[in-house]
């Protein structure tokens, strides 16, 4: 199948966008503290129902995958970097949330993701966020025709790891399209003017995952999805869908 996609087929894929930003939205705005993250998961849930989609993420099974994802979102709170498991925990005051969706419309699929802090919380964990919101900011500026996805890597990575930022090892963005993941594989960390050159008609997720304290290493959780920073500081991750075209970089998941 190409990479390439057609303006048809990336205006479905701007559909599917939607919906996943109005569910992530809808949870942003619930996130208050004494809220479950499974009452978050029923309010992407709801939104995602409600738009006529289907959620991407529940039941999905990775070959890598002990057991398949049961939720709708990834909520990951404080160390959880991604791949947090919506279960029965209860925001607390200062707790840092990533929250990850994505959804289907007509096949074709969107993936988001947003973080942020519940209630006053730590200068250095909302520091942490707008570096992380920045990095995806620099990805989706470098992801023009001609550029190479070194360039976008070195974007993304480059100034979060002079910023003392830890980047999470074996993770990045990836193609999408008819399925959630699929070629090309979109690093965090990259050389300038090396890999493969962007063309039109390419579309990506772009997910800068930034982690406190520098390290880039994690662990598994024993849910065994939750992904975890080894050093145990907090991790936050920020993400659009991305296509390539001929007037600069388009993002598929605004509302």
């Amino acid at each position: 199948m190409s990479m390439l996609k057609s303006p048809d087929q990336i205006a479905m894929m701007r559909e599917a966008g939607r919906v996943v930003a109005n569910a992530l939205s809808a949870v942003r705005e619930q996130a208050e503290v004494g809220v479950s993250l499974k009452e978050l998961d029923d309010v992407a849930a709801a939104v995602i129902s409600d738009a006529g989609a289907k959620p991407a993420f529940l039941n999905y099974h990775p070959r890598w995958a002990a057991v398949p994802f049961p939720g709708v979102i990834c909520t990951s709170v404080n160390d959880a970097v991604v791949h947090g498991i919506p279960n029965g925990y209860v925001l607390a005051d200062g707790d840092l949330l990533s929250v990850d969706c994505g959804a289907f419309v007509e096949g074709w699929c969107g993936d988001a993701a947003v973080s942020f802090v519940v209630g006053v919380g730590d200068p250095a964990d909302h520091e942490l966020v707008k570096a992380t919101d920045a990095a995806l900011v620099r990805g989706i500026d470098a992801a023009r025709i001609g550029n190479k996805m070194g360039d976008l890597a070195y974007a993304i990575g480059g100034e979060a790891k002079r910023a003392g930022y830890g980047l999470l090892a074996d993770h990045g963005g990836h193609g999408i399209g008819r399925t959630m993941h699929a070629e090309p594989p979109v690093p965090n960390l990259g050389r300038p003017g090396r890999g493969m050159k962007l063309e039109e008609g390419l579309v990506i997720a772009i997910e800068p995952m930034l982690i406190l304290g520098g390290k880039d290493d994690y662990y598994h959780d024993e849910d065994e999805w939750t992904l975890r920073s080894a050093n145990g500081r907090r991790a936050a991750h920020s993400e659009h869908t991305v296509a390539v075209t001929a007037d600069g970089p388009m993002i598929l998941t605004l509302p």
